[in-house]
């Protein structure tokens, strides 16, 4: 894997995370696997989930998935996906259960093609987070594909990946407020 390739892919969103952590973070609880906020809708395994956070004025919406490793029920992930308020940025949140090895980070791959990694960009209570920036690239091969699978490390030997389904997530995206 190339690390300009990486690059183009995941932008840790460092300046970003300040301004939505609180407020979004709260509708994904990676520590018992379930997304907070009110079910709007579904598409397929994907679940548009809204609320309005503290101080908030508007409903916040984020299209969520949750998964769990099949041979190891401590070790889930919450993927969301959201547009940012201005609607310039979309974004790619994914909560780690604590324990994850950090400078590994989080892996990617689209069916058999490796997108590359993202770094945590923080932990908090519920969970480790990395975060990028979506460009047209990205989102296009969610679309269009079958099986996303996320690769988190325990230990540095071994990565743990947990395939998630794409089902419904072209749909989906195109319904996000």
């Amino acid at each position: 894997m190339k690390l300009m390739r990486v690059a183009t892919f995941f932008v840790p969103l460092r300046h970003l995370v300040a301004g939505f952590a609180g407020a979004l973070l709260a509708m994904g609880g990676a520590g018992d696997g379930r997304a907070q906020g009110v079910v709007k809708s579904k598409y397929g395994d994907w679940e548009i989930r809204c609320e309005t956070p503290a101080g908030a004025s508007t409903e916040q919406c984020a299209l969520i998935q949750s998964v769990v490793a099949e041979d190891k029920s401590n070790v889930n992930l919450v993927v969301i996906v959201l547009k940012t308020s201005d609607g310039k940025s979309r974004l790619l949140r994914v909560i780690a259960p604590l324990g994850v090895l950090l400078p590994n980070g989080l892996g990617l791959k689209i069916d058999e093609t490796d997108i590359g990694r993202a770094g945590f960009v923080k932990c908090l209570p519920t969970g480790c987070v990395a975060e990028v920036v979506m460009d047209d690239k990205l989102i296009e091969q969610l679309k269009a594909g079958k099986t996303a699978t996320f690769i988190i490390h325990q230990v540095p030997e071994e990565g743990i990946g947990l395939p998630l389904t794409l089902q419904g997530f072209k749909e989906g995206y195109s319904k996000l407020p």
